[in-house]
């Protein structure tokens, strides 16, 4: 076994140490969880009232193991007009005063390469894999109430052109051991007959059995509770804003909060877009940026109408999912800074694509609107690992991917520190 990472840092004399995490959304506690599994003492802390009130809030809520593709992709190029100029595109621009946001949209273009775009597909799909492992060997995970369901992801298309790109990409992947299917119009809405309502645009779909559904934000509750009834449970601080590191040489000293310092033998930075204003108090330069995007949350009212397969509108750019009695339905990716504000024109759109497509399926009256920030990096890879500052690591820049890839991460990470 290699040196453990976590002997880098002061540590008792059974090897465990203690650990403040800053960040209490789904990567996060899923750090947390791992490495309370592990033995040590944990301590979670967030501004926020309670666990996933960030971006864990209302996401998409899919567990999209098979589907890993980055933004950055070599076909932003030809869609790059359309980008800067088009208010209704899927991607959206909007320039501001940020020297960042040029800095980053210019790694992002660099990153829209063939090559780059299948390093990062390869390394996203190793931890979307881990991910699924961790959860399924997971006991406890798995019976707590999540609305988690195997529901299966079935990205439609309703282009020729579309649908036979989707299916040589499929193809490929099958090749490399990963489970997708090429379904006709009738296929997919054998699989799915909710499909029916917009079954006239139809021309395929790429279905991937093992693709999954879930809250993000009950889960997140969930493992808060699984770790607090556990042998080791930690410590939970929300309402709790981190001011400042106090460093000292290489090392972190402590923090100072709004209810004073707190210190440890190790800190991980798991704060989402949040993670780089505090690094660049240490002197890290985390590239990343938020991107903003929507959800609609909606009563079922017609059961036979609404999906219960995971459901990816290829042409509308929107993904739907069933939790319990209600459908999660969002989209857009909009790069016009930090705010939170709903841009109800975008919100619009996504009500009324759905009540074309999906008229009988839900109350959309009675819709829930939310907005949420998916911090990204420019190749669309998390950053897992050391930093510069010895007692220091990071698990931040998931992108749209957070929920996917959360497990995965937190146990790259743990492994990380006991040298496994």
């Amino acid at each position: 076994m290699r040196e453990a990472w976590g002997q880098r840092a002061a540590a008792d004399e059974t090897g465990f140490m203690k650990i403040i995490i800053i960040g209490a959304g789904i990567v996060g506690l899923a750090t947390a969880r791992c490495l309370v599994n592990d033995g040590h003492d944990v301590t979670v802390i967030d501004r926020n009232a309670g666990p996933g009130l960030s971006s864990s809030y209302a996401n998409g809520a899919q567990l999209s193991y098979s589907y890993v593709a980055p933004l950055a992709d070599p076909s932003v190029w030809r869609q790059l007009p359309g980008l800067l100029v088009d208010r209704d595109s899927p991607v959206r621009f909007r320039a501001g005063f940020d020297p960042f946001q040029y800095r980053w949209l210019l790694q992002f273009l660099a990153a829209c390469t063939e090559r780059q775009a299948n390093e990062t597909i390869d390394r996203l799909g190793e931890l979307a894999q881990l991910s699924r492992k961790v959860l399924h060997n997971s006991p406890d995970l798995m019976a707590a109430q999540f609305n988690w369901t195997a529901s299966g992801k079935l990205v439609v298309y309703s282009s020729e052109k579309s649908f036979a790109s989707a299916r040589r990409y499929a193809d490929r992947q099958v090749a490399s051991g990963t489970d997708k299917r090429a379904l006709g119009r009738d296929e997919c809405l054998v699989l799915e007959p909710a499909l029916a309502s917009i079954g006239d645009r139809l021309v395929g779909g790429i279905f991937a059995p093992d693709d999954e559904t879930a809250d993000a934000l009950l889960m997140c509750r969930e493992m808060e509770r699984l770790m607090a009834e556990s042998g080791n449970p930690p410590q939970f601080l929300y309402n709790t804003e981190v001011s400042r590191f106090i460093k000292r040489g290489r090392t972190i000293d402590g923090l100072q909060t709004g209810h004073g310092r707190l210190s440890a033998d190790m800190y991980i930075l798991a704060a989402g877009v949040g993670s780089r204003p505090l690094g660049r108090q240490v002197g890290l330069d985390l590239p990343i940026y938020p991107i903003k995007g929507y959800s609609l949350s909606v009563p079922v009212a017609r059961e036979a109408a609404a999906p219960r397969v995971s459901v990816t509108d290829a042409a509308r750019k929107i993904v739907l999912a069933r939790l319990g009695d209600t459908l999660r339905l969002a989209g857009a990716a909009d790069i016009v800074g930090d705010g939170l504000d709903i841009d109800f024109r975008r919100t619009g759109k996504l009500i009324a694509d759905a009540r074309a497509d999906f008229p009988d399926a839900a109350d959309w009256q009675s819709a829930k609107l939310w907005a949420g920030l998916r911090p990204a990096t420019p190749t669309g890879q998390p950053i897992v690992g050391p930093t510069r500052v010895d007692n220091l690591m990071v698990n931040v820049g998931h992108g749209a991917l957070g929920f996917t890839l959360a497990l995965g991460t937190a146990q790259r990470l743990a492994d990380q520190i006991a040298g496994r």
